[in-house]
């Protein structure tokens, strides 16, 4: 036997010092291997909608229903499925309700206890017992954990159980222990995790979801776009800052950097109102509904314009230092004809909506005056420096990537550049070629260097990919060929604002081309797919979410409430379980109080993708491929104690 391999099995002896704990650890492993695969729940697209996020979290896309449905099949009525639902999503605000209407509620403890109980052993069926025990919460544990098992040395099982609930209830933990259960089944109901990306923008609760996310028991989050922007931000490039603010006040959430990151906004407010105080910046009004006083209005619009031109001002700068990046013609600041009010955009000239640039000097437009530097400078200071925003940002370093490949499924958020004819679209990245996978890869490790790079230029080149990937048309996470910011601001024209999307849409149907890229990225068996962000899909036009006769799945959440008109629906969420894949399609959240009232949910219909004969186990999936390399490994060394090479240490 190799030197190497002599010295890996003498440290895991360390951990499994005889042939009785070796081989305890082989049968435990084997034992997992025979288990129903966990669920997983794939989300994608927030765009900082907290509350439908946090409600879509706790009702697993339906898996809670799911387990109702199975424990109690018709012995329960419809309402009463309901409201032992509403009660798992929200135990504390629905007991509330309760009481207010409930005349015994001794009874109604009894009864929903025992209810949550039997919900408990159906989610927990599928795991090991050291595992359901890491779960529980600690202060009812051992309440939990005999509620939950079957022991058979007991004569009168009945009273056994009666006897636990009742002393629950007379001390007065009734509610308490509610809460765990509900929490406990909220917990074993997913598995884990995928985050599809764009968890940022639009929306007012991007750092609330964050913040969930950083206590999730198990994820990985794939890059999106809008995600990307915020690293870049975080990471100091001057143009994601000014884009991450015009955003938030583009969609009336600027109180996502003051109030929710503690970023200070006094600067550009003192700014805008110096420079664009008797501008009406008609141009740059809120989207969305949100009510505001004028005033606030007023000073929202002042601060948007003025952002919005420091960002043009900012990102022509980048573009003559970034030549490799060729972006040239989208900067647009010289091309404006300041005295008649218009630009050109290649050979046609257009007229302008708004031509009042107070701080743009017309013979050297990228310049930043004294007092926009100062503004960017604080600013960049104040993203870096902040300590929530910078945690955040760990956890997507951590916990992301721009690709992801998880139980024989490629996992990304927008698309993969292609050409004209199908083929993979090669892409410059600071003077060399890269394609497919390789394209991913090389980006990756770029966003990392932004971050963590010890070389200041490599650092530089990682900070400002960040603003490529967002922007760029050759970017696998924007997919268009330019993003239409200045068109939209100040163009009537409506065909100046149409972007183009990469072929990569337009291939989407063909089955050659899943599989092209599923062998690119070294995806194999038969059970192999796509799941893809970005895009919503129009359900109200017909269109569907599977494409490539289920090849390829296109879930973004259409959680932003700015697409819901568009596509009819608040957006996909896809559930892999032991049993095969289902797609849930939403109904757009009202709020969660509409949810614990009148007792809503959000799940409009389920859409059965694929369906297996024999139930998955974990031994055909990613972690029953590192179980086996540990049970083999285990072998060895219960080979190594007979044969003499190792000794127990008894």
């Amino acid at each position: 036997m190799e030197a190497m391999k002599v010295k890996y099995l003498e440290k895991m002896s360390e951990l499994y010092p005889t042939i009785a704990k070796a081989s305890t650890e082989i049968i435990n492993l084997q034992a997992i291997l025979n288990l129903p695969k966990g669920t997983e729940h794939y989300i994608s697209d927030i765009h900082g909608e907290y509350e439908a996020f946090s409600h879509v979290l706790k009702n697993g896309s339906g898996s809670v229903r799911r387990k109702i449905d199975q424990v109690f099949g018709h012995t329960m009525s419809q309402q009463d499925k309901k409201s032992l639902a509403t009660l798992i999503y929200y135990p504390k605000e629905k007991m509330a309700l309760v009481k207010k209407q409930e005349k015994d509620m001794e009874e109604w403890y009894k009864i929903s206890l025992y209810q949550l109980i039997e919900v408990c052993k159906k989610t927990a069926s599928k795991y090991t017992r050291s595992k359901v025990r890491k779960a529980l919460p600690e202060d009812f544990a051992y309440v939990i954990e005999e509620l939950m098992t079957e022991r058979g040395d007991i004569t009168d099982k009945e009273s056994y159980y009666e006897q636990i609930i009742h002393t629950i209830i007379s001390i007065g933990r009734a509610e308490e222990c509610i809460i765990a259960l509900s929490e406990l089944i909220q917990r074993l109901v997913v598995d884990h995790l995928h985050i599809l990306g764009d968890i940022y923008d639009r929306g007012p609760g991007p750092h609330q979801i964050m913040d969930k996310l950083e206590g999730y028991h198990s994820l990985d989050i794939q890059w999106g776009n809008h995600d990307i922007l915020w690293m870049g931000a975080a990471a100091g490039q001057s143009s994601c800052v000014a884009t991450v603010v015009r955003i938030c006040a583009r969609y009336g959430n600027l109180d996502i950097l003051e109030e929710g990151y503690g970023i200070n906004l006094l600067p550009l407010a003192t700014f805008a109102m110096t420079y664009y105080k008797d501008d009406p910046c008609a141009c740059f009004k809120m989207k969305g509904h949100q009510e505001r006083n004028p005033a606030e209005q007023e000073m929202n619009q002042k601060m948007h314009k003025a952002i919005t031109v420091i960002q043009f001002k900012l990102e022509g700068k980048l573009l003559m230092r970034r030549k490799e990046f060729g972006m040239a013609d989208r900067a647009l600041l010289d091309e404006i004809d300041y005295t008649e009010g218009t630009v050109r955009l290649g050979y046609q000239t257009y007229p302008m909506l708004d031509c009042f640039f107070p701080t743009i000097d017309p013979e050297n437009p990228y310049e930043l005056t004294r007092e926009e530097q100062e503004v960017v400078d604080r600013l960049v200071f104040a993203f870096v420096n902040c300590e929530k925003l910078q945690r955040h940002m760990q956890l997507l370093l951590k916990k992301g990537s721009l690709y992801k490949i998880y139980n024989h499924n490629l996992l990304y958020h927008g698309c993969i550049p292609l050409n004209e004819d199908g083929s993979f679209k090669e892409i410059q990245v600071y003077g060399k070629s890269y394609k497919g996978k390789a394209l991913y890869d090389v980006l990756d490790s770029y966003v990392r260097k932004a971050f963590v790079a010890v070389n200041e230029e490599e650092r530089e080149k990682g900070r400002d990919i960040l603003w490529f990937i967002w922007s760029s048309p050759n970017s696998p996470l924007f997919g268009k060929n330019k993003m239409a910011t200045f068109e939209r601001y100040f163009l009537e024209a409506k065909e100046t604002h149409e972007e183009k999307k990469n072929p990569y849409y337009y291939f989407l149907e063909k089955e050659e081309t899943a599989n092209r890229i599923l062998e690119e990225f070294q995806v194999t068996g038969d059970c192999r797919h796509i799941v893809n962000g970005h895009v919503p899909v129009h359900h109200t036009e017909g269109e569907s979410p599977i494409k490539c006769g289920g090849k390829i799945l296109v879930i973004d959440g259409g959680f932003s409430r700015a697409y819901q008109k568009e596509t009819g629906i608040a957006g996909y969420t896809l559930i892999y379980n032991s049993w095969g894949m289902i797609l849930a399609a939403h109904e757009p959240f009202t709020s969660t109080s509409d949810a614990i009232s009148k007792e809503s949910d959000i799940l409009s219909d389920s859409i059965l993708v694929k369906r297996v004969i024999q139930r998955k186990t974990v031994e055909e999936t990613d972690t029953g491929v590192k179980l086996k390399e540990r049970i083999a490994d285990l072998q060895e060394l219960l080979e190594a104690y007979r044969n003499g090479l190792l000794m127990e240490r008894l």
